[in-house]
């Protein structure tokens, strides 16, 4: 029985670092929008630049807190669940970072492509 999502895209190699549960902390330059807050998602793994697939539903995940880095400092206190070093792209730019806590619900047996667009999020996603 198939169910339609919303979903969130996040990019490889960052995808497989939540999948593994090394990484327990996405960070954004945004806070979540209530709507995906405490509810079950998919997570629309993209290509970036090291990927080579098309985007694809690899998970099933919910972000269970939002919050607010206020200073450089403190968001490199949590470097061990974020994992965000201060070479990456996403590394901290001088403006506030928000931390969504990820929990992982249920990893797919196999990625299922995904067809719908979106720049971050996406909906009416079928899994």
């Amino acid at each position: 029985m198939t169910k339609l999502y919303n979903g969130v895209n996040v990019q490889y190699p960052i995808s497989k670092l939540i999948l593994s549960g090394e990484k327990v902390i996405e960070t954004r330059t945004y806070k979540i929008p209530e709507k995906y807050l405490d509810t079950d998602i998919v997570m629309v793994e993209t290509p970036g630049k090291k990927g080579k697939f098309k985007a694809r539903v690899v998970a099933i995940i919910r972000f269970t807190a939002c919050f607010k880095y206020n200073n450089k400092t403190e968001f490199y206190q949590d470097f061990d669940k974020h994992l965000v070093d201060k070479e990456s792209p996403w590394a901290w730019k001088d403006k506030p970072k928000w931390g969504w806590n990820v929990e992982i619900i249920k990893r797919l047996e196999a990625p299922v492509p995904c067809l719908k667009r979106g720049i971050t999020f996406r909906s009416n996603i079928e899994v």
